[in-house]
This record gives C-alpha cells, sequence and structure tokens, in this order.
C-alpha cells in the first residue's frame, strides 16, 4: 500500500519562500516586497524590529513567512506609488526566517505614530509557515509607548496577563533604535492572535 504525501495546502514547502521572498532564498526571481518597510530617507525615528518564531514545542522555526503593514510616522498609509515614491515610506514589508543564521525576522522600518487618539502605535504582523492552513494575525506595540498603550481598543480587548505577548521591547544598541518581538505559535506565553 503506498503511502499518501502531505499536498501543498497542508505544509508551507518551497512554495511561500519561492513565490514570496525568492531573492532573499537566492532564486532567480525578483521580490515585489523585501523586509525593509521604509527607506533610510523616509521621515521620523527609524527603528528595526528583530524577533524569531518559535512552534508550540520552544524551537524556533526556519521557514516561516512574515508580512508587516504599518502607517507611518504621521499616522497615515501610504495613497498612492506617487506617495511612496515621494514619502520613501512603502508600509508593507515580507521577509523569511530561514536565510538568517539565527533563523530571525529583522525588519527596517520608522516608529509608526498614531492613526486616531484611540490607537496606539503599532505594526501588523500576517505569520505564514507549515502546519498552518490559514494565517496568523498578530500585533507589535512598543514599551516605551506605554500611555499610548493603555488607551488603545484592541490591546484593551485582550486579557491584562496576556497583553504582553504583544509588545516589543526596546533593546540597548548603536544606530537605530531596536525592538525585540519574538512569536510564539502555542505554548507557554503563546502570543495573542486575532481574528480577522
Amino acid at each position: 500500500m503506498s503511502q499518501l504525501k502531505q499536498t501543498p495546502s497542508q505544509t508551507v514547502g518551497p512554495y511561500f519562500a519561492y513565490g514570496l521572498c525568492p531573492e532573499q532564498y537566492n532564486f532567480d526571481l525578483k521580490s515585489l516586497f523585501t523586509s525593509a518597510l521604509a527607506d533610510r530617507e523616509a521621515a521620523g525615528e527609524h527603528i528595526t524590529i528583530v524577533g524569531q518564531v518559535f512552534d508550540a514545542d520552544g524551537a524556533v522555526v526556519g521557514d516561516a513567512v512574515l508580512e508587516f503593514t504599518q502607517v507611518d510616522s504621521e499616522g497615515r498609509y501610504p495613497a498612492s506609488r506617487a506617495d511612496v515614491t515621494e514619502r520613501k515610506f512603502r508600509g508593507f514589508a515580507r521577509v523569511g526566517t530561514g536565510t538568517d543564521p539565527q533563523q530571525r525576522f529583522v525588519v527596517e522600518t520608522v516608529k509608526p505614530g498614531r492613526r486616531s487618539p484611540q490607537e496606539a502605535p503599532h505594526v501588523s504582523v500576517n505569520v505564514m509557515m507549515r502546519g498552518t492552513l490559514m494565517h496568523a494575525f498578530t500585533r507589535i506595540y512598543f514599551e516605551d509607548e506605554a500611555a499610548a498603550n493603555e488607551g488603545d481598543a484592541v490591546l484593551a480587548s485582550v486579557p491584562a496577563a496576556r497583553r504582553g505577548t504583544l509588545i516589543a521591547k526596546r533593546e540597548l544598541g548603536t544606530g537605530n533604535a531596536v525592538y525585540r518581538f519574538d512569536i510564539r505559535m502555542q505554548g507557554d506565553a503563546e502570543t495573542v492572535f486575532f481574528d480577522v
């Protein structure tokens, strides 16, 4: 009797890397997006977000693909290609964890502003990886925005004991401010994910 193998919809396999971030994996295709949401010339405080994705056993996931979206430092999404060209801010990035020696994601951006007084600065994250048939959606908030975080309606909807899983910690370093944000798919300290 032959043994059936997983179908493409049951595993990430090579498909996400090949189709979504091919240059990062040295394929001969041009990536539509990079790991930078903003160019160096974009207005605002330039930051780096660094983290790893962990599975239920606490092992680092080396084949995750993450997408990041955010507003610029003034709280605006890009309105057109001309707007992106003029402001040097794309508001979208895509990165895989498989090519970094530590299997991290490293994202260059500017610290987001507030879209409204009821929203704290945040970055939206979409996680795709092996064994997940649907995207997992989460957010990154910043520990040095405590006052704004207190008034954020989405963050307030999360049980207080779990809010810390959505807060990026600022690390000491040189150059850009660096924020550490790890994503735990299951298990202890599982990251809060949202139904979107």
